[in-house]
């Protein structure tokens, strides 16, 4: 007798799921990418880019973006905001939002996900969405000069024994596809 009340349990369980499933809401995803850029007066500056996707299948409204992770002892805004806020995001849609950093200080800096807060029609309360986290930067570090060949001996050691095996297979399909010119000299002589 259990078999049926399990049955009815799961098939129940699939129902609710799917309406879930189905609903009406967006669904947001963010990424924050930070790269680092080393001036040539020595100042190392911090590019920082946050895309917000709705991945959902309504639209998000009164959308704000807010990066407080960027503390004012350790950075000076050169361009842009670290916070953004738009009307509206659709379903599919997608917002850019980015901003310039200069470093103060030297050292390892971690940095925490920018918050996403949108409002739901459906709902009174804002919703909270949190983009991925950076990995660690390491603000002006003092870094060797990377030699000029450093890379093709690396790329050499890596790679060799791969680069020597197509150019065998490429120059034997080479010799094979075109004509030897010994041939085409006897094929171009009349005979009399």
């Amino acid at each position: 007798m259990a078999h049926p009340t399990l049955f009815w349990a799961l098939l129940a369980l699939l129902l609710v799921s799917s309406t879930l499933g189905t609903s009406d809401v967006p669904f947001i995803v963010a990424h924050k990418k930070a790269t680092l850029n080393r001036l040539k007066s020595g100042a190392e500056r911090v590019s920082v880019s946050i895309h917000i996707y709705n991945q959902g299948s309504s639209t998000a409204y009164d959308v704000s973006l807010t990066d407080d992770s960027w503390s004012q002892d350790v950075f000076d805004i050169v361009s842009g905001n670290t916070s953004n806020s738009w009307e509206r995001l659709d379903a599919g849609g997608l917002l850019t939002h980015s901003f310039e950093l200069e470093a103060k200080t030297k050292g390892l800096f971690y940095g925490a996900p920018a918050v996403i807060t949108f409002r739901i029609p459906t709902k009174a309360a804002f919703q909270e969405a949190y983009s991925t986290p950076i990995l660690p930067l390491d603000v002006l570090a003092d870094r060797l000069p990377e030699k000029k060949f450093e890379w093709a001996k690396r790329l050499l050691g890596k790679y060799g024994s791969l680069i020597s095996v197509l150019s065998i297979v490429f120059l034997f399909v080479y010799l094979i596809v075109t004509p030897s010119k010994s041939n085409a000299a006897k094929g171009s002589k009349k005979k009399r």
